[in-house]
C-alpha cells in the first residue's frame, strides 16, 4: 500500500470525525447547560419557598421544611452531576479541538510534501529529457559523419575505377555500386547530402554535421 496515497485520506477521516464529535458534543453541552439552568432555577425557587416557610405555621413548617430539604439535596446532587458532565464535555471538546488542529496540520504538511515531490520529479524529468535529447543528437551526428565518410570512400573508389579527375562530380546512382547494400545513406536528422567533387568532402545541410577533409600531408624535403 502506498503511504503517500492513503495518509491524506486518514487525516481527512480524522478531521471529519473530530468535526462530527465536536458538533455532537456542543449539542450535548448546550443540553446540559439548559438543564443546569433549569436546576438552578428550581434550587432558587426551593430556597425562596424555604424562606417563606420560616414565617408560616410551625407544624406546617416542620413537614414542609423536611420536604424542601430533601428536594434541595436532590437538586444539589443533580447540580453537581451536571457540573461534572459539563466539565467532561468541555475537556472532550478541548481534546477533539486539539486532534482536529493536528489533523489539519498533518494534511497541510502532506500537501506541501507532495508538492515538493512533484516539483523534484518534474526537475528530474526535465534533466532526463534533456540528456536523452542530447544523447540522441550526438548519436545522430556520429551516424551522419559515418555516412559522409562512406560517401567519400565510395566517391574515391568511383574516381579510381573510372579514371575521373578530382573536379569530377559523381551522381548518387554512380556511387551505389560502391556503397554498402547498394543504398545511398540518409541523414538521421533529415539533412540533405551534397556529394561534391572528388577532391572535395561531401557535406550535409543539417547544422553541425560537417565532415572535414583529411589534412594534407606535410611536404617532405628533397
Amino acid at each position: 500500500m502506498n503511504v503517500k496515497r492513503w495518509f491524506p485520506w486518514v487525516c481527512l477521516a480524522m478531521m471529519l470525525g473530530a468535526e462530527l464529535f465536536l458538533f455532537r458534543a456542543n449539542r450535548q453541552k448546550d443540553a446540559v447547560q439548559t438543564q443546569l439552568h433549569d436546576t438552578l432555577l428550581q434550587l432558587h425557587q426551593t430556597e425562596a419557598d424555604f424562606y417563606v416557610l420560616k414565617n408560616s405555621d410551625v407544624g406546617l413548617q416542620a413537614s414542609e421544611i423536611l420536604r424542601l430539604r430533601k428536594q434541595n439535596e436532590i437538586l444539589t446532587n443533580e447540580l453537581m452531576a451536571l457540573e461534572v458532565s459539563l466539565f467532561k464535555i468541555q475537556a472532550a471538546n478541548d481534546s477533539n479541538a486539539t486532534h482536529l488542529a493536528t489533523a489539519r496540520l498533518a494534511i497541510r504538511l502532506q500537501q506541501e510534501h507532495l508538492l515538493e515531490l512533484e516539483q523534484r520529479n518534474a526537475a528530474i524529468m526535465n534533466i532526463a529529457l534533456s540528456s536523452a535529447t542530447n544523447s540522441a543528437a550526438i548519436i545522430a551526428k556520429k551516424t551522419c559523419l559515418a555516412n559522409l565518410r562512406q560517401i567519400d570512400d565510395a566517391k574515391q573508389a568511383w574516381a579510381m575505377e573510372n579514371g575521373e579527375a578530382g573536379s569530377a562530380v559523381p551522381s548518387a546512382d554512380d556511387l551505389l555500386p560502391f556503397l554498402a547494400n547498394k543504398t545511398f545513406p540518409q541523414c538521421p536528422s533529415g539533412g540533405k547530402y551534397s556529394i561534391n567533387a572528388v577532391n572535395e568532402a561531401p557535406t550535409c545541410s543539417f547544422p553541425g554535421h560537417s565532415f572535414p577533409p583529411e589534412p594534407s600531408p606535410a611536404p617532405t624535403g628533397p
